[in-house]
This record gives structure tokens, sequence and C-alpha cells, in this order.
């Protein structure tokens, strides 16, 4: 059986163990070895700035829900293939359970209780076309909603089904979205 090997980040000298390798960086790069410390980090978070300490492992999802606060993020799968812990970053959907914290730092996220906030037509849309059952997956639904019609104001059907097509939904529930995000872009269109 191979042994695992830690590699310094600085000069790439393997240890055997971790404990090593925070030795060999303090003594021989003369530093704290940050990728194995915890790090201070900010985020602006629904226009709200945040500055904290994360541990190197943790996910964004992880820092948004659990010591942040924001639980319209849904841990699902945790493995990156249901789209219930989507939030938008820098304009983008992303996975927050398979992103980690750390590669965050000076980010804007937008999550489910900003686009709530916002009084967003997206919210509105779905509550009339019930485009839930169980409501888990909703969350991450509207966000890949939004962050489609924020750089795609009038998307095709194709479109939009593609967009959404990372999010799972367990109740079945696929027509009801298409139907609400689409209204939203025509009332979005009339306004």
């Amino acid at each position: 059986m191979k042994q695992v090997q830690y590699t310094c980040p600085y000069c790439g000298m393997n240890e055997d163990d971790t404990e090593g390798l925070k030795k060999h960086v303090v003594s021989q790069h003369g530093t704290d070895p940050l990728p194995l410390s915890p790090r201070a980090i900010r985020l602006t978070i629904n226009q709200q700035n945040y500055e904290l300490k994360v541990e190197p492992e943790w996910t964004l999802y992880q820092v948004i829900h659990d010591k942040l606060g924001f639980i319209g993020a849904k841990m699902f799968c945790d493995r990156g293939t249901c789209g219930s812990c989507t939030v938008i970053m820098e304009g983008r959907p992303i996975l927050s359970c398979m992103t980690l914290a750390i590669e965050c730092d000076g980010k804007t996220i937008e999550t489910v209780e900003g686009i709530g906030e916002k009084d967003h037509p997206l919210i509105e849309k779905y509550v009339e076309h019930h485009a839930m059952q169980c409501g888990y997956c909703t969350p991450g639904f509207v966000v890949t909603a939004k962050a489609l019609l924020d750089r795609n104001p009038d998307p095709s059907e194709a479109e939009v089904k593609e967009a959404l097509a990372g999010n799972l939904c367990r109740c079945g529930t696929y027509p009801q979205h298409i139907k609400a995000v689409m209204e939203t872009a025509e009332k979005m269109k009339a306004e």
C-alpha cells in the first residue's frame, strides 16, 4: 500500500504527514502554512459584506448555510448532481456544495433569499404555476432561472430547458418550472 505524501506548496518537497508539512513550511519558508490553516475571506452575499475565517476544506455551502444562516440553499446530493445548492456567483449559477469557500474570496454571491427580498417576478410565477410540491428543489431552480434571465431576458423554451437541466425535482414538477420561467420572461419584457 502506497503511503500518502503531502507536498509543500512553495518548493514541492514531500512530507509523510500534515504536521511534518506544517513544520517544514514554517522552518524553511518562514510563513504560516496557509493551505493548512484557517484563512480569512471576504464575501458579498445579497449585497451585504461578510468577513470570516474558513477552513481550507469548507465548501461555500457550509459557509453560507451553516455559518451565515442562508438556509435557502439545500443539501440534497452533496455530489454536484441535483442543483438544490445553487447560488449565483459573479453572475453565474454555481453548485455551492462543489465550490471551496476559500476560492470565493472577494466574490459577489446571490442566494434565493436575496432574490426573494427583491420580490423578483420569478417568485410570483413559481407560486402561480405550483412549480413545487415538497419545495426542497425550488430554491435551486429559482436561482438557476434568475441567472438565465439575467444573461438572457428572452430565452426560448429550449434555452430554459437547457439552463434548468442540472436541477432535479423528486416530485416531477418540471413542466411547471418551464412555464414559470417563460411567463416571467414575458412579464419582465412587458414591464
